[in-house]
Formats: C-alpha cells, structure tokens, sequence
C-alpha cells in the first residue's frame, strides 16, 4: 500500500467509538481533548434535512410541504385518537387490496395516505415534547427540594441532639465555691501527704483533722 493511500486511510472521520475515545480523563488533563464545534450560526443538515437556527424547535407542517389533515385550533388528544383510527382503517383497506387486487393502483395510494398519517401522529407527539421537558424538570427540582428538607431536618435532630448533651453536661458540672473547696482539699492532702512522709509522721488522725478544719474554714 502506498504512502499515499494511508495518509488519505487515516485523514477519514473516525468511528463513533474511537471518537468518544478521545476524552479521556488523562487527554482533558493535558489538554490533548478535541475542542467541541463552534455553536451553528445560520443553517445546518440533520437526518437528510435543512434546518434554520431561527425557526422554532418543532416546525409547522406548511414549513415542510406536508398538507395538514387537523385544523389550527384542535384538541391533541381527540386528534391523536382520530389519526390513529384512520391509521387502523387505512392499514385494514390495505390488507384488503393485497388480498383481492394487489396490482391495483390504489395501493400506492393506501401507502402515501399511511405515510402522511404517521407524520401527523409524529408531529403530534413532537409537540408534547417541550410540555414533557418541563414536566420533567418539575419533578426532578421536586425531588431535589424533597432531599434537601430531609437533609435539613437530619441536621436539625442532630443539632437538637447535640444541644441536649451540652445542657445536660453544663448541669451536671459542679457549683464553682464546691469545685474550689474540692481543690483546696485534694491540694493540701497532698501537702500534708508529703509533709508526713518528710518527717516520718504519718498519724492519719493528725491529717483527717486538720482537712475538716479546712473545709469547716472554708464553708464558712
């Protein structure tokens, strides 16, 4: 194979896949990723047709040369189960010109009028599109208020919670003049401790005595 013919091999468009390929975590943190196409201005092709940027999402039937079987003002619902009436009646009249005269010319017919009642039932449903679009997004933004109170009530139990064992901690500490007197006595058993065992006296009434002079001192 010659050079040539590989560089014209591989300057093709790459399959979906290999293309997908391409944004990678590792090629986005290196800047290696294909930049997206720049936003259409004017027109562009989309299954084999032409569609202008300033039309509207879903184009009237007269836009696109088809003839319109419904009215301008009509209920979607009735018209929807009219067409597909007429769908069951005209597909039912085919059957039947296959089966008695299946080279009659009436049968391109029946197919034209089944291909004009599909594309009304489409289009129909096409214009539920934006409707289903918002109905869905309601959802979702109820969804997400309804996490978000659940959230906020968890975290209010919580913190009411929290807030109980503070209170109850605060209420079990103890009065500040007992906190001190409890200081003072475990301070000066400790120095008599001490004292005692400097000198070898370690007459336990001598110590018991002076600690509820102390503490009759105190409360007093």
């Amino acid at each position: 194979m010659a050079s040539s013919d590989v560089i014209q091999v591989s300057s093709l468009p790459q399959p979906p896949m290999q293309y997908i390929n391409l944004y990678t975590d590792e090629q986005i943190r290196r800047g290696r990723a294909p930049k997206p196409p720049p936003p259409i201005q004017d027109s562009y092709h989309m299954f084999g047709n032409a569609f202008n940027t300033e039309e509207s999402i879903i184009r009237p039937l007269e836009s696109q040369g088809i003839k319109r079987l419904y009215p301008l003002h009509f209920d979607r619902r009735r018209e929807l189960k009219k067409l597909n009436q007429s769908l069951l009646a005209n597909f039912l009249d085919l059957l039947d010109l296959l089966v008695n005269c299946p080279d009659s010319p009436r049968r391109a017919e029946k197919v034209e009028d089944l291909g004009l009642l599909f594309i009304h039932i489409h289009h129909l449903l096409n214009e539920f599109r934006p409707h289903q679009a918002r109905e869905t997004l309601r959802v979702m933004m109820e969804l997400q208020k309804r996490q978000r109170i659940e959230t906020a009530n968890r975290f209010q139990k919580h913190f009411d919670r929290v807030s109980d064992i503070l209170q109850q901690a605060i209420q079990n500490l103890p009065e500040p003049m007992e906190l001190d007197s409890k200081i003072m006595v475990d301070d000066f058993i400790i120095k008599q401790e001490n004292k005692g065992n400097a000198r070898g006296d370690s007459d336990p009434c001598y110590i018991l005595d002076r600690i509820m002079c102390n503490v009759v001192d105190n409360m007093s």
